[in-house]
């Protein structure tokens, strides 16, 4: 590489230049998709591979591997991420593209340690997948035929060489080294890669290496735009001021105009004499009577479609484009009575934040396509979410996930790429860092969803500096000097380098140096009254599920219970003869240890065991989505002490039992049906105490409204015992006791295994929520045995179904499924109230060659598992 390609190298990664120009007549750009191959380094024949890929899916598309997640497959393939491997392909330019000013390769996802070629001419030495990078290559390009070459270093042994750099390990709790065949060698946190990759308590082993986002070959003369920020600097509904700054890479002296415009109408304009080299203009637009963005409870989550224009006599050189949401976010932490609030304050008005912690959708990224982005999304919307936290050992996600978080008024917690560790301080290190956090923030910050930027997960009460009784034990394995060199590094890190970069490229964001944290010179723990808590006392035992009442923080960003995936999934990475939780195939697709009889350990306080192992699963569902019910109920009874409640997790990366609401191949597990209900927007809320059952109601509105609740007690042949209709006020700012029902009342009820208490909240007739309490532990319940549910299937259009659902006796949580067609439930897992039809829809994902019909439809029930 010549003095003047490194020069602009280093020019462009400094720049950390993201985001992608449309082609203009001054810019051409194309992806460079067709004609690659990959081998083994120096091994074996080139095969095809697709870009963007990865070494793991090339091979398992070439057929010489079986899939990773089949059974026992992934102990298999750790002989993958131990070996160098090579990516080659082979492109035509013409001889216009050589004589443009400025010519570079754009690849915006390396994995990880790769060194690229152009024609046989190293371009670049990559050491960060969080990152893009961006090469010059006018002087090395040629007309015609050109080679591009990818050398991916093995990441597990560039992670041992810099282990034996370091000169003793640092903690990496989830880093599956044994499963990899590399024994207490956890390299993980040496390499900055993705740490789920090495394992964690949901997720397998499988290291990838390959090219896992597109590379771009673009063009221009004079100058481009190379990043567009909307400041966003003063907001509320009567006016909006924007300041737009706009970054130009000039090559040389021009007299240009830079424009600003929302869709085709010019808002502001300003000449700009731009000299050679990196600059940045301002121009401020203001809107009057703005339309804001909101989360979808207060409002429509508009977004204005943006677009900064460069122009030169009459020419436009380039433009960038962009949809932004004016919005103010603050995050409000004020001293208060019972400690110091923590709550998102959007546009003026207080979010009581709902939602769902986030991982990668797959172990290999280059599957996650444009359709599962929008399932998993709208699911989360559909659920009645207003957040999603996108959690430290994952990804930072595609651009598409924040457009479509963008587009359905779901907030982002954004977490930095570190989880439940330790890390290394030295200067490359931390160098490279600090360019992954400014490339990101720089790519994410125009997106009205991004709420927050949040250091890393659960490393501060894991280390626990400033208790040395408290964490998970690291400290007390190091000499005094290494633990005052470790902290060091954790001071480096999290409360220097990356609060700095938001700073300095996100101001006015709000850093959050870690979750949970407390405060500065202390550690959060199931008493805090400040910052956020994460709740795992009821999964890791000895807590019962009725604890989640008892431990609620001023935000609850994690807490979860586990649950198996439905039979249907498990069915398509098992054989029969794995079909018992204690299986060796169960349990390695089971990464908490002992989970799966934990589960059975609780269900037994609540359900019967059931038999089979069909209707294990299904009870393991309900034990799930019951407990994680209660606890978003107790957390939401509890506001505006608790103003936030994401649980632990929404999805999976591969087929496995764990805390997710929706399996790996995206069917909603009982508990997201469960949440949709919890998080409705008004809500009806039951709580247990020693002598009496208590009623709240609670909403999410902007402004009050005026409601009936009515309660009911009925039993399981539908007979109404007794009855109450009690006028409310929906508050947003606070839940509120509507009603208590005495003890003399509940004293007086025999066969409280036989009835049921209903709560609905009514709007002018119409039924705004409904909620079911049951007295006594669902094991104990005297259900009505072979229920007659009487069913009717209508066909409104081609593949939907409308269902009729009708029981004379009460059918408790009944799950539906037509044997022969997979799809989607409007609803399921719910209780069939005697008397009363139950309307649902079921959207077929495949057609069958004839319609489906009430014959194909099988319930489960929970009287089946008795």
């Amino acid at each position: 590489m010549t003095a003047v390609h490194r020069f602009a190298l280093l020019l462009l990664l400094l720049g950390a230049i993201s985001g992608f120009s449309q082609t203009t007549p001054n810019m051409n750009a194309f992806e460079i998709r067709d004609g690659w191959q990959f081998r083994q380094a120096n091994l074996g024949s080139w095969l095809p591979a697709s870009v963007p890929g990865s070494v793991h899916t090339a091979l398992l598309a070439n057929g010489i591997i079986q899939d990773p997640f089949y059974r026992l497959n992934e102990k298999n393939l750790q002989w993958v991420d131990k070996n160098n491997w090579e990516y080659r392909t082979a492109f035509e330019v013409g001889r216009e593209w050589l004589s443009r000013d400025r010519i570079t390769l754009e690849f915006l996802g390396l994995d990880t340690y790769a060194d690229v070629y152009l024609n046989g001419e190293l371009l670049l030495r990559a050491d960060n997948f969080h990152r893009a990078w961006e090469v010059e290559v006018k002087g090395i390009l040629k007309e015609g035929e050109n080679e591009l070459y990818v050398y991916l270093h093995a990441p597990t042994q560039v992670g041992l060489e810099k282990l034996a750099a370091h000169g003793y390990p640092l903690p990496a709790v989830n880093d599956q080294s044994e499963n990899g065949g590399m024994g207490d060698k956890r390299v993980s946190v040496f390499v900055r890669k993705p740490g789920y990759h090495f394992g964690w308590d949901w997720g397998p082993r499988l290291v990838t290496s390959g090219i896992w986002r597109p590379v771009r070959l673009k063009a221009w003369d004079e100058a481009r735009i190379s990043n567009v920020f909307f400041q966003q600097e003063a907001v509320t509904e009567q006016e909006a001021k924007v300041e737009v700054q706009v970054e130009v890479q000039v090559e040389q002296p021009i007299e240009g105009q830079l424009s600003v415009f929302w869709k085709d109408s010019l808002l502001a304009s300003r000449p700009a004499a731009l000299d050679t080299g990196l600059q940045t203009l301002a121009i401020p637009v203001t809107f009057i009577n703005p339309q804001l963005w909101w989360t979808k409870e207060l409002g429509e989550p508009f977004l204005y479609d943006m677009r900064v224009a460069l122009t030169s006599k009459g020419r436009e050189l380039d433009r960038r484009e962009e949809r932004i949401g004016l919005r103010r976010i603050r995050i409000v932490r004020e001293p208060d009575e019972e400690g110091r609030s923590f709550y998102l304050e959007l546009n003026g008005h207080p979010v009581f934040s709902k939602g769902a912690n986030y991982i990668p959708n797959d172990i290999f990224l280059d599957r996650v396509d444009t359709a599962w982005y929008r399932e998993m999304i709208q699911a989360a919307a559909d659920a009645n979410m207003n957040m999603l936290r996108v959690w430290g050992g994952g990804i930072y996600e595609d651009n598409l996930f924040y457009d479509l978080c963008d587009e359905q008024g779901l907030l982002v917690w954004q977490d930095f790429m570190f989880a439940c560790s330790m890390y290394p301080w030295d200067s490359a290190f931390v160098e490279s860092v600090r360019q992954e956090a400014i490339y990101n923030i720089r790519r994410l910050r125009n997106h009205a969803s991004i709420a927050l930027w949040c250091g890393n997960n659960e490393i501060d009460v894991a280390w626990a500096q400033y208790n040395e009784r408290a964490g998970w034990g690291w400290k007390q394995k190091y000499t005094p000097g290494q633990r005052a060199d470790i902290w060091a590094g954790y001071e480096k890190l999290f409360h220097e380098v990356l609060p700095e970069a938001v700073g300095a490229h996100h101001p006015g964001a709000f850093y959050w140096p870690s979750s949970p944290y407390d405060g500065e010179g202390t550690h959060a723990t199931y008493n805090s009254t400040a910052g956020d808590m994460h709740y795992w006392g009821v999964w890791q035992g000895p807590d019962k599920i009725s604890d989640f009442r008892n431990h609620i923080a001023r935000f609850m960003s994690e807490y979860g219970f586990q649950s198996f995936p439905e039979f249907r999934s498990v069915q398509e990475y098992t054989l029969p003869e794995d079909w018992d939780i204690e299986s060796e195939v169960m349990s390695a697709h089971q990464r908490h240890g002992t989970g799966n009889l934990r589960i059975r350990e609780v269900m037994q306080d609540h359900y019967r065991i059931p038999e089979q192992f069909e209707h294990f699963l299904y009870a393991a569902q309900l034990l799930q989505a019951e407990a994680i019910k209660l606890a978003i109920e107790a957390h939401r009874s509890a506001k505006p002490y608790c103003m936030g409640t994401l649980y632990w997790q929404l999805n999976d990366c591969w087929p496995v039992a764990s805390w997710s609401g929706i399996d790996y191949y995206r069917r909603w597990k009982a508990l997201h049906y469960f949440v949709r209900d919890a998080f409705n927007t008004d809500a009806v809320i039951f709580e247990r105490k020693t002598d009496s059952i208590r009623v709240f109601t609670c909403s999410g509105r902007k402004e009050p409204a005026d409601a009936e609740l009515r309660l009911e007690l009925r039993d399981f042949e539908g007979t109404l015992l007794w009855y109450e209709n009690k006028e409310v006020r929906l508050r947003p700012d606070r839940a509120q006791l509507a009603a208590s029902l005495p003890a003399g009342l509940l004293e007086k009820l025999s066969d409280k295994n036989r009835i049921y208490l209903r709560g609905r909240l009514l709007q002018d007739g119409a039924v705004l929520h409904e909620n079911l309490f049951f007295f006594v532990p669902p094991k104990e319940l005297a259900l009505p045995e072979n229920p007659a549910i009487s069913v009717q299937v209508k066909t409104p259009g081609i593949g939907q179904y409308e269902l009729r659902l009708r029981s004379e006796t009460l059918v408790k949580n009944a799950f539906l499924q037509f044997e022969e067609s997979d799809g989607f439930f409007s609803d399921n897992f719910f209780d069939l109230q005697p008397g009363e039809e139950k309307v649902l829809t079921f959207r077929e994902d495949k057609m069958g060659e004839q319609p489906l019909t009430k014959e194909d439809l099988k319930i489960i029930s929970l009287v089946d598992t008795y």
